[in-house]
C-alpha cells in the first residue's frame, strides 16, 4: 500500500512513522521543513485533565505511547512524566475541576485533588494564594523542537521518503489513487493523508468539503536559566485561557497562556505582540512568585490551525476513497500527538481503528 502523508509536523511525522511500521511505502511531503510549523510553536504540554471528554481514549492512547518513544525511535525526545499541577484561585475554578474530575473517573482518569495546604506542601513556591490543585501524577511534557525531526528520521530508517522544501504542492485524482506534484517531484499514492494543520482546511477544500478553521498563534516565551527547582507542569483551572509554564532541565522556564493569540500575516506567520508581556508575565508570576524580577530572553509564536468548535478532525473524507484527514487540532494537538498518528496507521491499514474517532469526523460541518 502507497500512502502520502502531507505535513511534516508532529501528526504527519509520527503518521508516516506508524504506517511504515506497520509496513506500508510511505512518503512524506513537507512544504517547508520539519516540525517548523505549529509544533516548534507548542509548549510541549503533555496534559489530559481538562480535555475534551471523547478525547479521552485518544489521550490515554497516547500518553501511553510517550513512555515507549526513547525505545520507538531511538532517540530521546525528552519526555519526562513529572506531572501536571493545576492550580486552582478562585471558587469557580474548584467548581470546574471538581465537575471534570468526576466526569473523567468514567472515562478512565483519575486526578487527584489537592488542598491549599497540600499544595504549599508538596509543591513549596508554586501558587502560595491558591485555594487548592488538581494533579495528574503520569503527565509531563516533551521537546517541541526535537519530536518530529525523530519521528521523521525513525521513519526513514524504515524506509519511508521524506520530503521537505516541496513548496508548492498540486494534487489530482488518478483512477482509485492520488498523483502529488511538487517543487521536488511528483508522487503517486493509493491513499493520502492530510496533516496539513492551519492549511488542511485548503486541502479538505480540494476535495469538496468545508472546515471553518482560521490561524492564530500562541504567544511564548522562555526565561534565563534559573536552578532547577519546578518539577511538573504548571497550570490554571479557570473559565478564561490562563498562564502555563515548566521548567525544562537546562533551567530555563518556558510559559504561555494568559493573552490573546496572534493573528497570522501575510506570510503565513504569527509573530509574539511584546505589548501583552507585561500582562502575562503578572499572570506567570501568581503561579511562581520566585520568577518575578527574572529575564525573558526569547519570545515567539507560530502557526496554528483553530477549528470553529475547538475539536480536529480526524478520520475518512466524506467525499474522495482513499483520503484521510488530521488537522486541526486548535492549539492543544501536542499531547496527542503519537496517538493519532498511531491511530491513523491502523485506520488506513486495516479501514478500522480500535480508538473511537467519531466525534472528530468532518462530516460535522458538512451542509
Amino acid at each position: 500500500m502507497r500512502v502520502t502523508v502531507l505535513g511534516g509536523g508532529l501528526m504527519g511525522t509520527a503518521t508516516a512513522f506508524f504506517l511504515a511500521r506497520r509496513g506500508a511505502k510511505v512518503t512524506l511531503i513537507e512544504r517547508g521543513h520539519i516540525g517548523a510549523g505549529a509544533t516548534v510553536a507548542s509548549f510541549g504540554n503533555i496534559r489530559r485533565s481538562g480535555r475534551y471528554l471523547p478525547q479521552m481514549p485518544l489521550a490515554h492512547r497516547s500518553v501511553a505511547l510517550w513512555g515507549q518513544l526513547q525505545h520507538l525511535l531511538g532517540q530521546d525526545v525528552e519526555f519526562r512524566a513529572t506531572g501536571h499541577l493545576r492550580l486552582i484561585f478562585a471558587p469557580k475554578g474548584l467548581s470546574l475541576m471538581r465537575k471534570f474530575r468526576q466526569e473523567a473517573k468514567d472515562w478512565g482518569l483519575d486526578l487527584e485533588e489537592l488542598s491549599a495546604s497540600e499544595v504549599h506542601a508538596r509543591f513549596p513556591g508554586l501558587g502560595p494564594d491558591a485555594i487548592g490543585a488538581s494533579f495528574s501524577p503520569q503527565d509531563g511534557s516533551a521537546n517541541p523542537r526535537l519530536v518530529a525531526p525523530a519521528f521523521a528520521c525513525a521513519a526513514t530508517r524504515l524506509n519511508a521518503q521524506i520530503v521537505e522544501e516541496a513548496g508548492e504542492i498540486k494534487i489530482q485524482t488518478r483512477g482509485e489513487g492520488f498523483e502529488i506534484s511538487t517543487q521536488r517531484g511528483r508522487h503517486t499514492a493509493d491513499a493520502l493523508v492530510n496533516c496539513a494543520g492551519g492549511w488542511g482546511p485548503e486541502i479538505a477544500r480540494h476535495f469538496g468539503e468545508e472546515v471553518p478553521c482560521r490561524f492564530a498563534g500562541p504567544q511564548m516565551g522562555v526565561t534565563e536559566p534559573l536552578p532547577h527547582r519546578i518539577l511538573p507542569v504548571v497550570g490554571v483551572w479557570s473559565a478564561k485561557h490562563g498562564a502555563y509554564l515548566r521548567q525544562v532541565e537546562r533551567g530555563n522556564v518556558v510559559f504561555g497562556g494568559a493573552v490573546p493569540r496572534v493573528e497570522m500575516d501575510a506570510n503565513g506567520r504569527a509573530q509574539p505582540d511584546p505589548n501583552c508581556l507585561a500582562d502575562q508575565l503578572r499572570e506567570v508570576v501568581r503561579l511562581v512568585p520566585a520568577l518575578r524580577g527574572v529575564s525573558v530572553i526569547r519570545q515567539w509564536s507560530g502557526a496554528e490551525g483553530y477549528v470553529k468548535d475547538m475539536l480536529p478532525i480526524m478520520g475518512p473524507s466524506r467525499t474522495t476513497p482513499g483520503l484521510f484527514h488530521a488537522f486541526g487540532f486548535c492549539g492543544h494537538g501536542f499531547q496527542l500527538g503519537p496517538g493519532v498518528g498511531d491511530a491513523m496507521a491502523e485506520l488506513i491499514t486495516t479501514g478500522q481503528c480500535s480508538t473511537p474517532l467519531a466525534p472528530f469526523n468532518i462530516g460535522r460541518f458538512a451542509p
